[in-house]
């Protein structure tokens, strides 16, 4: 009863209803971003956000997965934290910066640069921003890698590995200063890797 004139989310949402899916979709990016500008990504809550977008909340698990899925969205890269740990975890630990480094070389470039440029352009308009693109790179990125890799100063290292990449994606894909908007990825994972390495599993402390 209660669902009348909507048919059942909980029904219809796991199947995609066709012709309110994109709406639903949109609805939910909205309402997501409000609730991790306001709550950050830790306060905020899937519950909150589907009553912000006025549905149910089995639409968030249907559209991106979990939590994690939606702020990827929300935050417009197009990287999954959930699928892409396991990728940068399966291999010897001292070429971890080498994997992270074609990842995310590969997938900007999939996108033209697009999400990134669009979010690094943004960080200049207020807070909201900044704070989400910070939240994205440490609190689901990179500091659940260093717990899983046992290393100590995670906020720290999370914090400097998070330097190099947006220093990298800054240079490459929004001031596409040359020749490094054109380097190819090996190149640049050749250059850029030891730094990076350091950062994810070096001796942060002086001798």
């Amino acid at each position: 009863m209660q669902d009348s004139g909507h048919g059942s989310p909980r029904e219809s949402g796991r199947r995609g209803r066709r012709g309110s899916g994109n709406e639903t979709r949109a609805a939910l990016l909205t309402a997501a971003r409000a609730a991790f500008i306001e709550h950050g990504y830790s306060g905020a809550t899937v519950r909150d956000i589907a009553g912000r977008a006025g549905v149910d909340p089995a639409m968030v698990r249907h559209w991106f997965g979990d939590k994690k899925g939606l702020f990827a969205a929300a935050v417009a890269l197009p990287v999954d934290p959930d699928r892409i740990l396991p990728q940068l975890l399966d291999g010897p630990v001292e070429r971890l910066a080498e994997r992270m480094l074609r990842v995310f070389l590969s997938t900007w470039d999939s996108a033209g640069g697009g999400e990134f440029t669009a979010l690094i352009r943004s960080l200049s308009t207020g807070e909201e921003a900044v704070r989400m693109l910070r939240e994205f790179l440490t609190t689901t990125l990179l500091e659940p890698l260093l717990h899983a890799l046992g290393a100590d100063r995670t906020e720290l290292r999370a914090a400097l590995c998070g330097s190099q990449l947006i220093g990298l994606g800054m240079m490459r894909y929004v001031m596409r200063l040359e020749p490094l908007d054109t380097t190819e990825h090996e190149t640049i994972v050749t250059a850029v890797a030891p730094n990076l390495q350091h950062y994810l599993t070096g001796r942060l402390d002086p001798s």
